[in-house]
């Protein structure tokens, strides 16, 4: 048992929880002020329903030996995660300490989807499509993407990891395609928000927006350098790739706003950093810094021309998740293909590296094709059958009254307190004599 890499692993995890009340604040400053509640409130819900699925079954089907072609982990293997508190001294890591590493991005991801969806969603249908959506799509996703084979140990894996071999080294298809292709459904399933329009939902609270991005940032390098497992070479190169991928995502947006708008914005500084952190995910074990700077330049200017076309196409992706998260994690995950460098940990060969043939490139494709569709259509026919059933979009008229009050009865803000002071108010009469007395002062 590594103590040092036991360590990382669990302040990995802390730091990958801390992603979600990060993500909540970015998508809470994002709304209207009548609706940050709510949109922070489907992060929190993810946080409790998802932590309590993954200890009962969720493991389990992601991490579960294969029991469907590659498609499926044992539901009842790890049941309530029984035998896994016992210590195994051959075991280079805690088994609980993976099984809370990977909680925390199960969910992180069902807490993604909900930024496609703000202003118009009920809150009790979102916590039972969250269980659901996790059950059947996130869990047997994971399983194919994270759950390797072990001949010796007689352990199977998911077709993806061991079966074609894509790279996915921290969640490109199983976080980012996967959320993304959801939140895509989902736009279909409850519709446009009232008077949707470029600028008409502008965002209420640009610094909140900011500190949310940057909690992001902080919590991704347990995102992605914790994935390597242990603390080592890998964890390293993962780390400085996380950095500068991200700040040349920056520097794309930026500069794209600036040509296409006339200025940067502090808005667009904050998208950077996620498209960037998005992209870099499946791929920072596998190509160099100066190709982890291509990549993020790349996804800075793409998801800055991309989150415009729900305008275009008319589907209401609230807070720009499918142009951020889906495609951005499709442009790490394809461009592995071709900008892996041998020299990086992972040692595989893109185009660019005398990778010869595109095989990585077609398999890259494959995995994330794969995920995109599967996640779409069934976000599809859960959304539908939720909407039919318990009804999934409030009222117009409680849209326009805020959501947070109709779906909380709270306020994010209570303007009514402002400039009370202590509490206590004169009367007044004292308050007209002692203006009199200033004036004439």
């Amino acid at each position: 048992m590594d103590t040092g890499d036991t360590a990382w692993i669990l302040t990995s995890a802390a730091l990958v929880l801390l992603m979600t009340p990060g993500l909540a604040l970015f998508y809470g400053g994002m709304t209207r002020s009548k609706g940050v509640l709510n949109m922070m409130m489907m992060s929190f819900g993810s946080l409790g329903l998802i932590s309590v699925l993954w200890v009962l079954y969720g493991y389990s089907i992601a991490f579960g030996n294969d029991v469907g072609g590659g498609l499926l982990g044992n539901p009842v293997e790890f049941l309530g995660l029984a035998g896994l508190m016992v210590d195994d001294p051959d075991a280079g890591l805690p088994a609980m300490a993976f099984v809370a590493f990977q909680m925390v991005f199960a969910i992180l991801t069902t807490a993604l989807i909900s930024g496609a969806i703000a202003d118009r969603t009920k809150f009790s249908t979102w916590m039972v499509f969250a269980g659901i959506w996790a059950t059947v799509v996130y869990f047997p996703v994971a399983h194919w993407v994270f759950a390797f084979s072990d001949e010796e140990a007689g352990i199977t894996g998911g077709w993806i990891a061991s079966g074609i071999e894509a790279i996915d080294f921290a969640g490109g298809t199983a976080v980012h395609i996967n959320a993304g292709a959801a939140a895509l459904a989902l736009t279909f399933v409850l519709g446009k928000r009232k008077g949707f329009a470029p600028g008409a939902h502008r965002p209420h609270n640009l610094p909140l927006v900011m500190l949310g991005a940057g909690i992001l940032w902080f919590g991704w390098f347990g995102f992605n350098a914790g994935s390597a497992l242990a603390a080592d070479n890998t964890a390293a190169v993962v780390v400085v790739n996380t950095l500068c991928a991200t700040g040349a995502a920056i520097l794309g947006w930026l500069v794209t706003e600036r040509i296409r708008d006339g200025h940067p914005t502090s808005l667009g500084a904050a998208s950077g950093v996620v498209a960037g952190l998005v992209a870099i995910t499946p791929a920072c074990s596998s190509v160099s810094p100066v190709g982890a700077m291509v990549l993020g330049v790349i996804a800075g200017v793409v998801c800055a021309l991309a989150v415009g076309l729900k305008y275009t196409l008319g589907y209401d992706d609230s807070l720009d998740v499918v142009g951020v998260h889906l495609v951005g994690g499709l442009i790490g995950t394809i461009l592995i293909g071709v900008l892996a460098d041998p020299d990086a940990p992972a040692g595989a060969a893109g185009l660019l590296f005398g990778g010869g043939g595109g095989g990585l490139l077609l398999v890259q494709t494959i995995g994330a094709v794969a995920v995109l569709a599967y996640s779409f259509v069934l976000t599809l026919i859960i959304g539908f059958a939720l909407k039919a059933t318990m009804g999934f979009r409030i009222e117009e008229d409680h849209e326009d009254a805020g959501i947070d009050q109709h779906q909380h009865a709270e306020a994010g803000y209570d303007f009514g307190a402002i400039g009370s002071g202590s509490g206590v108010r004169r009367p007044a009469a004292a308050r007209t004599s002692t203006n009199d007395a200033e004036v004439s002062s």
